[in-house]
């Protein structure tokens, strides 16, 4: 079993992330900077658990003693507070292993698009403001409404970006726990851009066609 902390884990990806990961059989922690909210997500997380037929451990604190707590980080905030919310909690982090699933939307008419980012993507601000941890990016595409579904498995592919093979591999391999998901090794870092940008083209997508689809790539062995 893996402690797994979320941070950002009171929205809907994080709840769903959270949800998934509990299901699998790993401890989780839901981070906030209001308490009440952290304990109220992680008695969200355990009642839907519970209810799918798992032994949920899930608990919320305060976002820097969930980082220090935790095994392995996932920062799934929106856009507008990453940079703070990563600087802010890097010595909490200090050399851990993180997941960044952060996209940096942006809505535009009413259509969905994908700010610019200084560092080319959340993925790498993630990684040059946490220096001393290994970034991943993970979990950018999947929709949140049927993360937190509990009683369906949640079909397709999960890219996966990163510098660090032992890291990215970490992240595979808890991808494959997760029933009815595939990781699919998406290259270095460098590469987090292009799969933020899909969840844009995906939401715009599932927004004609009133779905909630994922993706999936296809020929591979």
């Amino acid at each position: 079993m893996t402690t797994i902390g979320f941070i950002g884990g009171t929205g809907p990806e994080g709840l769903g992330l959270a949800m998934r990961m509990s299901l699998a059989g790993h401890a989780v922690r839901i981070g906030s900077r209001r308490i009440e909210r952290a304990e109220e997500a992680a008695t969200t997380v355990r009642d839907a658990v519970q209810a799918a037929g798992g032994d949920a451990d899930s608990a919320g604190a305060l976002n820097a003693d969930v980082c220090r707590e935790s095994d392995l980080v996932v920062i799934v905030v929106p856009f507008e507070g990453h940079a703070a919310t990563c600087a802010d909690l890097a010595e909490s982090i200090g050399d851990k292993l993180v997941i960044d699933a952060a996209v940096p939307l942006v809505f535009k008419d009413g259509r969905p698009g994908v700010e610019e980012v200084p560092e080319g993507s959340a993925t790498e601000q993630a990684q040059a403001l946490l220096p001393a941890a290994t970034v991943i990016g993970a979990f950018h595409n999947l929709s949140a409404k049927r993360l937190q579904d509990l009683s369906q498995p949640i079909a397709g592919d999960v890219l996966v970006t990163g510098d660090d093979e032992q890291g990215k591999q970490a992240i595979l391999d808890l991808v494959a726990e997760l029933t009815a998901l595939r990781g699919i090794d998406a290259g270095p870092l460098a590469m987090s851009k292009f799969v933020e940008d899909l969840t844009a083209l995906i939401l715009g997508i599932n927004h004609r066609y009133k779905a909630s689809a994922a993706i999936q790539m296809v020929g591979l062995g």
